[in-house]
Formats: structure tokens, sequence, C-alpha cells
């Protein structure tokens, strides 16, 4: 990959991660915080703060964040990255502004806000973390936990937002106030999975051609893709014919499409979508 390409690419995740953040802050103090709702994760701690104390939310995560970081330097060493500082930067000045010109929820009803506001989290964070980036928080705990207890980070960040969100029966004495807390997590990590899985998503391409050296050269060459040449013979015809075998990401597939119908109108084409795809360019197998 040429340095330009990197950049772009870079440049890229670095928009997306910034378009994320945007749609959880909003998330939060257009739906989540003003309907009165706890939610998970630091931002829920920061919400419990400014419910009892009047300290706005981008302020709390700010500072939650950075003695998270600090303890996890120690403990971990520098393990989250640059995308993890931009976030967790980028994610409180969001918060902090949205909530000085948002002061009531965008919609009325405490239900609709619960749902909205964990669909919009959920897929401002599936964003975020498809592009390598996080907002740091009760991930850092998680891994910092991790190193000396055999638990799974998943299990712990499961077990660390319940806590959160029960948490919030005590500012009202109301299992009302904790149900909308489970709701808009069970939302908000449905939406995760959608958005994580869907970026993953991958196609196999079957392509009879009798122009295999043209489709091949322009897959390589202008669309960056992989691909494998087989012989065979057609069954009715019995001519010999190649074919080729090519795996991309489900998003690129339009763009394949259109380059074959432009190269070779009458080609025989098969799509189909594969459970996973493991190896250079695609995922890595996890132990």
């Amino acid at each position: 990959m040429s340095t330009r390409t990197s950049l772009s690419e870079n440049i890229r995740s670095y928009f997306i991660i910034t378009i994320g953040l945007l749609i959880g802050a909003l998330a939060w103090t257009g739906f989540i915080i003003p309907a009165g709702i706890v939610g998970s994760g630091v931002s829920g701690i920061a919400t419990m703060i400014y419910f009892v104390t009047g300290i706005k939310v981008g302020y709390s995560v700010f500072l939650i964040n950075t003695v998270f970081l600090l303890v996890s330097l120690r403990v971990l060493g520098f393990s989250f990255g640059i995308k993890t500082l931009y976030g967790i930067i980028v994610i409180s000045f969001f918060l902090w502004l949205f909530q000085s010109i948002i002061p009531e929820p965008l919609v009325s009803d405490r239900f609709m806000c619960s749902i909205i506001g964990g669909i919009m989290a959920g897929a401002g964070a599936g964003m975020i973390l498809s592009r390598g980036g996080s907002t740091g928080g009760t991930d850092i705990l998680a891994m910092m936990i991790n190193k000396y207890k055999n638990y799974s980070p998943g299990q712990l960040l499961l077990t660390i937002d319940v806590v959160i969100i029960s948490s919030s029966y005590f500012l009202e004495n109301s299992i009302e106030q904790v149900v909308y807390g489970f709701v808009t997590m069970g939302v908000s990590a449905y939406c995760i999975d959608m958005i994580i899985e869907g970026s993953k998503q991958s196609v196999q391409f079957i392509i009879f051609t009798q122009k295999p050296e043209l489709l091949r050269n322009n897959l390589i060459h202008n669309l960056d893709q992989g691909l494998t040449i087989i012989d065979a013979k057609g069954g009715y015809s019995s001519k010999d014919v190649k074919i080729l075998m090519v795996l991309a990401k489900k998003r690129d597939s339009q763009t394949i499409l259109k380059m074959i119908k432009n190269i070779e109108p009458d080609a025989f084409i098969s799509l189909g979508s594969v459970m996973g795809v493991y190896g250079k360019g695609f995922d890595s197998i996890k132990s």
C-alpha cells in the first residue's frame, strides 16, 4: 500500500470515528441524559454525577477517562493508542457542547428516548470500533482487571455496566429508572454488533469469463483485490473456460460488479455471502 493510499485511509478512519463520536454524543445529550436515563460506561457514571451535582457530563467524562489513562499507563503501558486519546478528547468536547445547547430531550416520551438514544449510541460506538477507535472508559478498566484476574473483558464490561445502571436506582428509588437504563444498554449493544458485523461481512465471487487477464488486471491493479484463477471445462459446451474466484468485502461488491459489466457484460457470475474469511486482508483467527 502506497504512502498516499495509507494517508487517505487514515484520514477516512478519523473522519468516520469523528462522525461516530458526534452521533454518540448527540444520543446522550439529546435523548438519554435529558430524559433522566442512566446508561452504561463512563458516560453513565458521568450522568449520575451530573444528576447529583450539576457538573456537565463532558467534564466528568474527560476527568474519569484521564484518571483511567494515567493508571493504565502504569499497569498496561501505552497500549490504548492514539485513536483512544483522540476519542476521549473529542467525545468530551461534543458532550460539553451539545449539553450546553440542548436543554430538553428531543423527544418527549421517555421510552422513545431510551430506544432512539440506544440506537444512536450503539451506531456511533460501532462506527468508532469498526475503524479501530475507542472512547476509553470502562474498556480500560476491564483491561486492567483482566491483567490480574482471569475474567474475559466481555464479562467484565457487562458486569461493570450492570452495576452502573443498577446504581441509578438510588437516584430516584425507582425500578423504572433502572429498566430504562437496561433498555438503552440492550439496544445499544445490539446496534454495535450490527454495525461491526456489517462492516466485516464478506462475499465470494465465482466469475466464468472469456477475458480472464483483463479482469485479473483490473481486479488487482485498479480495485486492489486478490483472486484465484481456476482452469475448468464447460459441461454443456465442453469448451475450456477460466474461473476467477474473488473474496471481497461486501461493501466492495457493487464496485466489482460494475467493473465486470464494463469489461465483459456476458460473464456468468455467482455471488454469495460467506460466514467468515480469514487471512491477509481479512480477519485473523483468534485462539
